[in-house]
């Protein structure tokens, strides 16, 4: 009996499917680690805080670092970054996606970014509440410190996300507005020249 092969299809959670996949492999490594030397250290090693606690901190460091200036650029094309205005002092963030048709997103790289981004914060949130409940406060600090991390980068390109969508809306209502003031302007002038 013969069996037939199953050929995966673009957006499956695949990541041999990937179009960089030691970037995606070294994304959810880095995802991972942190909650899993957390867990761990909460529950075996809680005897040795500091170590967990710097251990977990790097983790979360590098999972800022990597996804906010080399994951989000190579999945999905998206960047941001903040500016401070030297004179006066001001904050202005700045977000920056790639040229529409000037590069393909793989879909199982947009797939894995985007369940990646937005379901570390939901596990974060729910260790909060674990910590909470068993009035593990020193613990707390850990989990504040990774939710500001992780909730700055998933917003980040939430934002970088909507604006890109919102400019190539925008272009494209430019462009769709241009033809019909062509098309309008051209049946006007035949219906004159008549």
């Amino acid at each position: 009996m013969e069996t037939a092969q199953q050929t995966p299809t673009p957006g499956e959670l695949n990541w041999k499917l990937s179009s960089h996949p030691i970037t995606l492999l070294f994304f959810i490594f880095f995802r991972i680690s942190s909650l899993i030397v957390y867990l761990l250290g909460l529950r075996l090693l809680s005897s040795n805080f500091v170590l967990i606690f710097i251990i977990t901190i790097l983790l979360l460091a590098a999972d800022f670092y990597y996804v906010k200036n080399i994951v989000g650029r190579r999945l999905v094309g998206l960047r941001w970054w903040n500016e401070v205005d030297t004179s006066t002092g001001d904050s202005r963030w700045v977000f920056e996606s790639a040229e529409e048709g000037s590069r393909v997103i793989n879909a199982t790289d947009k797939r894995f970014f985007w369940i990646a981004l937005y379901a570390q914060p939901v596990l974060w949130i729910l260790l909060a509440v674990v910590a909470l409940a068993s009035l593990e406060f020193i613990w707390l600090t850990l989990v504040v410190i990774a939710l500001i991390l992780t909730i700055t980068n998933t917003l980040a390109f939430s934002r970088c996300d909507k604006f890109s969508q919102a400019t190539g809306f925008a272009s494209s209502a430019a462009i769709s507005s241009g033809i019909a003031r062509n098309l309008a302007g051209g049946l006007v002038s035949n219906f004159f020249r008549r």
